[in-house]
């Protein structure tokens, strides 16, 4: 099959998700009640932010771009990312950011 031509953000969305890498339990497990939920609000030990490129075909793909131990570096690639989505073709796109070398 031939490359498809069109512009990149007619195929492609970025999103930005954060996982918590940390080992410790969601929840805090009591006798009185089923659960109750964790009483930091932010992760203390370990997280990692991951830019992923979604398709929107009908299969919604999911490639990872890369990963970050912070959110400012992982928005910093969203930004950069997010202006080539907007101006590269599709295969420009992919040449750029998908393809590893």
């Amino acid at each position: 099959m031939g490359r498809i031509i069109g512009a990149a953000s007619e195929f492609y969305r970025l999103r930005l998700t954060r996982y918590d890498a940390t080992d410790e339990p969601d929840f805090e497990w009591r006798d009185d009640i089923l659960y109750r939920s964790s009483p930091t609000e932010s992760v203390q030990e370990r997280e990692e932010w991951v830019v992923e490129a979604v398709t929107l075909d009908e299969h919604e793909t999911v490639t990872e771009l890369s990963r970050f131990g912070t959110a400012d570096e992982a928005h910093e690639l969203m930004e950069r990312a997010g202006e080539d989505l907007g101006e590269l073709t599709k295969s420009g796109f992919e040449d750029r950011y998908l393809t590893r070398a």
